[in-house]
């Protein structure tokens, strides 16, 4: 019989690693074409907010992740991960909420997944694999 490996920090650094290392891609896209920022500029003037919030997906997307990765205040990365992804799924996927792909997927899996593995973080912390400043 095989037994349990219990290891909390090993865990943590997995959620840390796949949450925040999937999600930087998306930052880093959005940083490297700036039509996607005035894309979503204009999607938050549409809702009667200020354009200059635009920003703030670099913030969530990139220096969220970034924090996230190296373990460094992790559990504010997350909640600034979380606040990214529920602002996107506003914006942008509202009507995706109750939608189901041809093979039962929920249409906002990826979405979802980064909402709640950010959400994870906050209440877990960064664990003991990760960088502390002296």
């Amino acid at each position: 019989m095989l037994r349990a490996i219990h290891n909390d920090a090993l865990g943590k650094l997995i959620l840390r690693l796949a949450v925040a290392g999937l999600l930087l891609p998306h930052g880093l896209t959005k940083l490297l074409n700036p039509g996607s920022l005035t894309w979503i500029g204009d999607t938050l003037a549409g809702q009667g907010l200020p354009t200059f919030l635009a920003y703030g997906v670099l913030v969530g997307e990139i220096v969220a992740p970034a924090m996230a990765l190296i373990g460094w205040q992790t559990r504010v990365a997350g909640a600034l991960m979380a606040i990214n992804m529920l602002v996107a799924i506003f914006l942008v996927h509202m009507n995706e909420l109750s939608v189901f792909s041809g093979n039962g997927g929920w249409a906002l899996e990826l979405q979802g997944l980064f909402l709640f593995g950010a959400l994870a973080l906050v209440f877990l912390g960064s664990g003991r694999m990760a960088w502390r400043p002296d």
